[in-house]
């Protein structure tokens, strides 16, 4: 996604300034970004860091948000007297929103910490002790097809899944097939009229996918795919995004590596020709990456940002919005970056906690720089009285554009200061003292410096005092002549150590400290951001944002899950304008145009006066001058303005702009508004909002009515990825596999730096020891679906990946099993003709009926995690490790009638349940699905488009009945198996005999005689009358199943107690000293507090697992106890 974001409302603890000898004050800063601190907002360092200051910290920023705002101020601008006297519930609201948001960062930095202690830990086990994985034979598909042929299913399939195998040639049939354009709905037999649209969020040009993008096309692309085969109209509309910073940043390093020429070497008309030649060579390379991971979007409609069609609408969306008087033009605040020599948005500015004093490297300077350092230092009074006062700031540079300092007007120590002066002792302007309610006297000397050329909050307060503004930073990061001759031209962190030496020799300095801060970075290019005065459009959002309010307060606009509506109504119930220009190249060249007249010495100048007019063309700009000034055209000079528009701002019109706005026609007309916007949560703001806000203003509706936001992906320690931590999974590894070889050469060519690069080294290979396993793209897409994405981040672990990969191959050998079944020549029916008679058949389709409902319901309420939940369940536990089994003594008998029946409920079930699949797994189901024999010719020609299993068709085989009764059956197998791990019995099949008490279940055991044998591994099964009191003959083992059944098994001749007895006491102690090691630990002090996120929860599942098996040891010991005091026969050889 495109750079950009909406400014904060309440910011996270931002640079403070004041320590010993300053003071704090309450007052607003409107946006989180813009340099660090100079001397305003500060506190002293024992209050960074902490809860309580924290939240003091954010109440006093709150203050001056909280009134109507005075002339001239941002949106939501307040003082604190007005806001105390026209609402303090809502200021009392407000502070309540802010300590809680306090308290949830500060266990947010808790839990941090915590991982990383935990994370630390486990460095410390012996490499090699993570899970081990053995690598799978490749199979590959070696059959020439052309691209876009259907690939060659008559061959047998491979003895086991590979993906290489089963992904060749799919994605390419599919798309020149048409499968994916809504066009082909009309071919669909079971077409319905309702339309299903949706955008992919575009990502940037210049990126790679990672697995936020996999996680997006996983839930987008199965939800798509559901739809499809639900016979709706389609359509999911690809793009990317032109990425202003990241692309230009990238052709100007390609242009320096390869000729050695900066940006500013070539016409802005040549740099674009290589941006464009950039984009032909490499831009589409993310779309192959789409492709890989089976994303089913319209490619015939695929959108780029800067295509002739979409800028156009671009130009259009600026001109009406100006025409409407929302966007305008103003000097002020915006956060820069120095080294791009651009504004950058919210979105692009990182901040970086410092304890201390920190070195960093900074572009432009030719040492590393000391940050988290306090400077004290005074300010003399002028007079002939020899007083000062002393002020603090982290700095010390910016003092050059101080030009008052304030004190609260209660403060007595002050009063005698009331109306003086004090002098610059540098530049030798006098700085007036003024007071201000917003000053906290209570903290360091209660003054504090004023600096409104860069910082927000000082500039709100000099426009209420009048203050002038000082620019003492340029937009190169170097003084300006407002410094004088000794700083002009140098670089502001250079300066910075002059300033602090000329302060000592004029005797000047009080003292330098340690103090925690929080630094703004540039994410693009790592600079210190800076809060700079400059002429930039910014658009007003109060009206809008109101409206995007009432949208999801009256219920036009549902956001899942539902608790970001809270946050969707603290976020745009104070949002500021937002500034729309940027200082670069690449991008939307804002459509205005500056207009003099010719011969006027005002040409160009960009004054408070200036005229600007916007137009989709420069002639339409020169009527609409012509008009204001009555002039005639050709008098008339226009200059456009050089900044292009801030990426968000086209991204934000997305939705309609790809599909032809403005022009009201053809798709516009068929699929807008879209049914659904589908993203990553921490995108609400920087683009859903704004998609919303604009897209009600310029087409009169909603752009969507649905908004669900998936969760963000951690690593398997829950740490956010990064290339630092060496923790970024590229999804075409787990999709393809990579040595651990491969992924640390990777690292070693990136654009890390090489600190930074020897710890993600180290993290790869405690991570991946033996590199990261061939999984495939099905496998990924089911394991990021499987996770609950609507709630708290996922935790992603490429063995979950694994994991899915083995479900795979369990589906491909239940689907060759059931094709060997089938034999040549089998004549399928259609499911509303199968009603089987055998309880095993019923009981499997009524299962395959809820798994349909299940999925369904799950679809439809965005729960793709349990809907994965209900698909995987009926394959590995229903069908693969009960049904299949259930029915091999069926299939190799001489009933012809019972294995008809049986292989139409086999095939029934792999059709539907790979249906229930694909939308989760396409290259596996289309693979196995085309194999399968179909009713009739004119079934569907892909998995892709054939008719979802739904509930009302599959009606007719619920029976809640057969499935209660199945349950108690379950139950007896169960107790079986366990038997018989307690005896360590492999191949062993005892005779099993079932005493019950009760006639009502003793019918269900009979009805499910045949299967019960079968998968209890019995030799024999019978039915017993009850016998209460009567011991069980010599060499029966047993145990109660229920309140009426027990079980026994005759393992007379099977085991011998002289030789169990000892092996099972030895195991009966090691599992009791386990759970005691276990209790011991998770009943000491402190335990709760030091535990990691979900490790009591796994403890505690341990624990009990443990004391079940203890429990069934003890029951063993009691039984083989019997055994050798009345000896039987000896045991035989059979379970040898």
């Amino acid at each position: 996604m495109p750079a950009g974001a909406f400014p904060s409302p309440v910011l996270p603890p931002h640079q403070p300034l004041c320590g010993v000898g300053a003071a704090r004050r309450r007052g607003p800063t409107p946006q989180p970004a813009g340099g660090p601190s100079h001397s305003h907002l500060d506190m002293a360092p024992n209050w960074l860091g902490s809860g309580t200051g924290w939240i003091l910290s954010s109440l006093r920023r709150l203050l001056l948000r909280a009134g109507p705002r005075p002339p001239g101020a941002p949106c939501g601008w307040r003082t604190s007297s007005q806001a105390s006297q026209s609402d303090p519930e809502g200021l009392e609201r407000k502070m309540t929103q802010l300590r809680n948001k306090a308290e949830k960062r500060r266990r947010q930095r808790e839990r941090l910490e915590s991982i990383e202690a935990g994370v630390a830990r486990r460095q410390e086990v012996p490499q090699g002790q993570g899970k081990a994985w053995a690598p799978k034979e490749v199979v590959l598909y070696d059959i020439p097809t052309p691209a876009g042929q259907k690939k060659d299913t008559s061959l047998p399939l491979p003895a086991s899944y590979s993906p290489r195998y089963v992904e060749a040639a799919w994605y390419e049939w599919w798309e020149k097939e048409g499968f994916f354009k809504p066009e082909y709905q009309s071919r669909q037999p079971h077409r319905k009229p309702d339309v299903f649209s949706l955008c992919i969020p575009p990502p940037n040009v210049t990126g790679s996918l990672h697995l936020g993008h996999a996680l997006t096309v996983a839930v987008e692309d199965s939800l798509v795919r559901w739809r499809r085969m639900q016979g709706c109209r389609v359509l999911w509309v690809p793009g990317s995004d032109h990425a202003g910073i990241a692309t230009q940043a990238v052709v100007e390093r390609k242009l320096w590596k390869e000729r050695g020429a900066l940006r500013q070497d070539l016409t802005r008309g040549e740099f674009l020709a290589e941006v464009w030649k950039w984009k032909e060579e490499k831009g589409d390379e993310i779309f192959r990456q789409l492709k890989a991971l089976g994303a089913s979007l319209d490619w015939d409609r695929v959108c780029f940002t800067m295509d002739a069609g979409f800028s156009a609408a671009v130009a259009e969306a600026f001109v009406r919005l100006h025409e409407d008087g929302l966007v305008y033009r103003e000097r002020r605040l915006v956060n820069w970056s120095c080294a791009l020599r651009s504004a950058i948005s919210d979105v692009e500015v990182e901040t970086r906690q410092l304890r201390g004093r920190t070195l960093l490297p900074v572009p432009g300077c030719p040492a590393p720089v000391p940050f988290g350092l306090m400077v004290t230092f005074a300010y003399k009074v002028d007079g002939p009285e020899d007083e000062e006062v002393s002020v603090a700031t982290t700095r010390p540079e910016t003092m050059l554009g101080d030009v008052a300092v304030a004190v609260h007007p209660d403060d007595p120590r002050f009063r005698h200061l009331y109306g003086k002066q004090l002098r610059h002792p540098f530049t030798g302007r006098l700085l007036p003292i003024i007071t201000d309610p917003l000053v906290e006297p209570e903290v360091g000397t209660g003054a504090v410096k004023v600096t409104p050329a860069h910082s927000h909050t000082d500039y709100e307060l000099g426009k209420q005092h009048g203050l002038p503004l000082v620019s003492v930073i340029g937009e190169d990061g170097t003084m300006t002549a407002q410094c004088g001759d000794w700083l002009q031209g140098l670089n502001r962190f250079v300066a910075r150590e002059k300033v602090v030496s000329a302060l000592k020799e004029k005797g000047l300095y009080r003292g330098m400290k340690d103090h925690a801060m929080a630094l703004p970075l540039c994410s693009r290019s790592g600079d210190v951001v800076e809060n700079l005065l400059k002429s930039q459009w910014f658009l007003r959002c109060e009206g809008m944002a109101q409206r995007a309010l009432e949208a999801v307060e009256s219920g036009r606009l549902k956001l899942t899950p539902k608790f970001h509506a809270k946050k969707w109504r603290t976020w745009l119930s104070n949002i500021s304008d937002w500034c729309i220009s940027r200082q670069l190249w690449w991008g939307h060249q804002i459509p205005a145009y500056q207009v003099s007249v010719s011969g006027s010495c005002d040409v160009g100048k960009d004054g408070s006066d200036a005229l600007w007019v916007a137009g989709r063309t420069e002639a339409e700009a020169r009527r609409k001058a012509s008009a204001i000034l009555r002039k005639p055209e050709e008098e008339l000079e226009l200059v456009r303005d050089a900044d292009v528009l801030d990426t968000w701002f086209s991204s934000a019109l997305f939705p309609f702009a790809a599909l032809g706005w403005p022009r009201k026609v053809g798709d516009l007309q068929e699929f807008y508004p879209n049914s659904l916007l589908e993203t990553g949560s921490d995108l609400l703001f920087f683009w859903v909002a704004r998609m919303v806000m604009l897209g009600e203003q310029l087409t009169g509706e909603l752009p969507f009515s649905q908004v669900f936001l998936h969760s963000l992906v951690r690593d398997a320690h829950g740490r956010k990825m990064s290339k630092s931590l060496g923790n970024v999974v590229d999804p075409l590894d787990v999709i393809h596999g990579a040595s651990l070889q491969e992924l640390q050469g990777r690292l070693r060519d990136g654009n890390v730096d090489p600190r930074e690069a020897a710890i993600a080294a180290e993290g790869q290979r405690r991570d991946f020891p033996q590199g990261i396993p061939e999984c495939g793209a099905d496998a990924l897409r089911f394991a990021l679906c499987s996770h609950r994405v609507q709630g708290d981040d996922l935790n992603l672990d490429v063995g979950a990946v694994l994991s899915s990969r083995h479900f795979c191959n369990k589906v491909w050998n239940a689907v060759r099993f059931t094709l060997g079944a089938l034999g040549e020549g089998f004549a399928p029916r259609s499911p509303e003709e199968i009603c089987p008679s055998s309880p095993m058949d019923r009981w499997i389709l009524s299962r395959l009926y809820h798994a349909a409902a299940d999925c369904g319901q799950r679809f439809g309420e965005y729960e793709l995690h349990l809907a994965v939940a209900a698909v995987h369940h009926f394959w590995l536990n229903n069908f693969c490790d009960v049904y299949l089994e259930s029915v091999k003594p069926v299939l190799q008998g001489g009933d012809q009638s019972r294995i008809l029946q049986t292989r139409h409920t086999l095939l029934s079930c792999a059709d539907l349940g790979l249906r229930l699949l694909s939308p989760f797994m396409p290259y596996l189901t289309e693979e196995l699905w085309q194999r399968l024999p179909k009713p009739d010719a004119d079934s569907p020609s892909s998995i892709c488009v054939a008719a979802y299993p739904s509930p009302g068709q599959l009606a007719h085989w619920h029976r809640p009945a057969d499935e209660d009764d199945f349950l108690l059956a379950q139950e007896v197998v169960r107790a079986a198996r366990t038997l018989r791990v307690s005896y360590r019995l492999t191949r062993a099949r005892p005779p099993v005999y079932l005493v019950c008490s009760e006639p009502a279940p003793c019918r269900v055991y009979e009805e499910y005689r045949e299967p019960l044998q079968t998968l209890s591994l019995a030799g024999s099964l019978e039915l017993l009358p009850s016998t209460k009191g009567a011991e069980p003959p010599v060499g029966w083992v047993g145990g109660r199943v229920n309140g009426h059944t027990e079980i026994y098994l005759d393992l007379q001749g099977l085991v011998d107690p002289e030789v169990e007895l000892p092996r099972l006491a030895s195991r009966k102690e090691k599992l009791e000293r386990q759970i005691s090691a276990l209790l011991a630990r998770t009943q000491a002090a402190g335990y709760q507090e030091t535990v990691l996120p979900g490790a009591e929860a796994k403890n505690q599942l341990k624990i009990s697992s443990l004391q079940t098996e203890l429990a069934h040891l003890a029951q063993a010991l009691e039984s083989l106890s019997r055994m050798a005091a009345r000896p039987g026969t000896p045991p035989s050889a059979a379970d040898e």
